[in-house]
């Protein structure tokens, strides 16, 4: 278990973030988004780098100023840079890692979860990027730490090392570690875990992810005075030519087609298109009723995805997907479970 209470940080006259409370129970899967400054001060103050001024930090009940080895004993952080010997090889390296935590995890085993069995005899310093990540995952295992904590798990990784990633935390979920990833990708950060949230000065927040448990209550959304039947005749009779979006003095009128996808952050709707965001007056569910007959798809709570520029539905395991699309970024999307055989209809696939 891991607990962040009433701890904030200051820079100068400046608040980097007010007093939070995070905690992160066993089986628990969690992700904060912030800001890459913000990422690294309550990282460095984690490991005991930056002194925590308020508040306290307990990884398994105990503070590092109580008892320093059995807090690290418990903790396994998953660096986005991270140093490695990159001399050994890649079983050398899990064998030593295992017996300097006296691990009784199999590397036989660990080298299939991270998929590197045809490169157990490569030297780390041969492995491309993406891999050397899936041996930093590696390294978690023989840890088999109680406490988890990822930075950065997508960034920079190819889809094969994205998907040993996802079969990694949802291992991790049933071996009930307490897991939690920091990130600066609300994407990201909505696809792997089950609660997210968004830290900044303002505070920290929770964000609404859909669960399978409130699906009959997203399917149709109304606001209390029309019936489920009147808002899909609403979708079915309503068409528009336009979403209109504004940036500072300027209003700007989108083609529907121009849209890549949408995306709700914090009650306030964005439009991406070209790789940009632009903030839209209207709410998600205005923008669902009136662009449903347009091609878009609700594919999860806080998004919309034009369904034109959908490449690929990933699975990552049997309760993660997301969407990838054809768009300057390559941007990736979540997909709800509850409405992953509703697209498979709309795309004509079984």
């Amino acid at each position: 278990m891991l607990r962040i209470n009433g701890m904030e940080y200051r820079q100068g006259d400046q608040i980097l973030f007010p007093k939070i409370d995070i905690e992160v129970k066993s089986g628990e899967i969690k992700a904060v988004q912030s800001t890459v400054n913000i990422r690294s001060v309550l990282l460095q103050m984690i490991i005991g780098k930056e002194n925590v001024r308020s508040g306290s930090i307990q990884i398994q009940h105990q503070t590092l100023q109580a008892d320093k080895q059995k807090y690290f004993s418990s903790l396994g952080i998953c660096w986005y840079e991270e140093e490695v010997y990159e001399r050994l090889q890649v079983q050398e390296y899990l064998n030593f890692i295992g017996s300097l935590f006296q691990s009784k995890a199999s590397i036989k085993e660990v080298l299939s979860q991270i998929q590197l069995e045809e490169k157990a005899k490569w030297k780390i310093h041969q492995l491309n990027r993406s891999e050397k990540r899936r041996v930093q995952f590696g390294r978690i295992f023989m840890q088999e730490s109680e406490v988890v904590i990822l930075e950065e798990p997508e960034v920079n990784i190819d889809l094969e090392t994205k998907r040993v990633l996802h079969q990694f935390v949802e291992l991790m979920q049933e071996q009930q570690k307490a897991v939690l990833i920091f990130t600066t990708s609300t994407e990201s950060a909505i696809t792997i875990a089950d609660t997210v949230y968004r830290l900044d000065e303002q505070g920290i927040r929770q964000i609404e992810v859909e669960t399978e448990g409130n699906k009959r209550s997203e399917t149709i959304e109304t606001d209390g005075t029309e019936t489920a039947e009147e808002a899909v005749q609403v979708k079915q009779t309503f068409q528009l030519n336009k979403i209109s979006a504004k940036v500072e003095d300027k209003i700007i009128l989108f083609d529907p087609q121009e849209i890549d996808y949408i995306e709700s952050q914090d009650g306030q709707s964005y439009l991406y298109t070209r790789g940009e965001g632009f903030p839209t007056g209207l709410t998600l569910k205005e923008l669902e009723q009136r662009l449903s007959h347009q091609g878009f798809f609700r594919c999860h709570r806080s998004y919309i995805v034009n369904l034109q520029k959908i490449r690929e539905v990933i699975t990552w395991t049997r309760n993660s997907y997301s969407l990838s699309l054809v768009d300057k970024k390559s941007s990736e999307v979540p997909l709800s479970k509850s409405k992953l055989n509703e697209l498979k209809e709309l795309l004509g696939v079984e």
